[in-house]
């Protein structure tokens, strides 16, 4: 199955040669510009499929308001805002993305969603938030972005930093499955072709060893089978708390 899996995904690495050629010249970089809006339609049909997940995930948010009984959170690769419609009434919302483009899907989002009070949008990449000043943040939300930055311990390092002592990263996101399934086979033979048309997403990623290895000291994880097309269908959801 191993010789099988490595000819097959040769085959599409070489088939994505005119992608790659694409992004050397600098043309690729184009479809940022189409790909929010991709992303906001995506949007809509995972939070049909995903909602009870979502909802259950994000129940607790409440519990981590700040001493003054404020929520302040602050979501990475926040894209087009696809969970302000979970987030508890009055709470504060700071909004990064390294994607501009997403600005204009992100205000839409936010004019259905004036439950809450949204600070500012900063266009900055998840592993470097230094706009954002230490120990700030009661909450740090990260949804389908860890398969996409270029440092996921960077980013853990990060979200660690920004929250303040007690505070909970919050996640859901989609990871590699079982290496003895089909889904890990079709994972790693298509995700040549996968990476340039999710904008650098990758399904091969086993992102739950990086939370267990990172310096949150109580770490709430579960693995779920999601009901979405297999690529995407194993999950991690859950939440870490910065130790006080």
């Amino acid at each position: 199955m191993a010789a099988c899996m490595y000819f097959c995904t040769l085959i599409f690495k070489i088939l994505t040669l005119p992608l790659q050629l694409l992004e050397v010249v600098g043309i690729y970089s184009l479809y940022k510009r189409v790909f929010p809006f991709m992303v906001y339609k995506i949007t809509v049909t995972y939070n049909k499929k995903m909602h009870e997940k979502k909802k259950e995930l994000f129940s607790n948010l409440s519990e981590f308001a700040g001493a003054d009984g404020s929520l302040r959170i602050l979501e990475i690769g926040c894209g087009s805002g696809a969970n302000f419609q979970y987030y508890p009434s009055g709470c504060k919302v700071i909004c990064t993305d390294p994607n501009p483009h997403f600005q204009r899907y992100l205000q839409k989002s936010l004019g259905e969603n004036d439950q809450l009070e949204f600070e500012k949008f900063v266009v900055a990449s998840a592993e470097d938030l230094g706009t954002v000043s230490d120990n700030s943040v009661d909450v740090v939300v990260s949804t389908l972005v860890l398969c996409s930055v270029n440092d996921s311990k960077k980013v853990l390092e990060e979200a660690h930093r920004i929250l303040r002592p007690g505070g909970a990263l919050y996640f859901m996101e989609h990871v590699v499955s079982d290496p003895s399934s089909w889904t890990y086979f079709f994972q790693h033979v298509l995700q040549p072709m996968w990476y340039y048309f999710g904008d650098g997403c990758e399904v091969t990623r086993a992102t739950w060893k990086d939370l267990e290895a990172s310096k949150f000291s109580d770490l709430r994880l579960r693995h779920i089978e999601a009901p979405l097309v297999f690529m995407i269908r194993p999950h991690i959801v859950g939440y870490a708390i910065k130790q006080k």
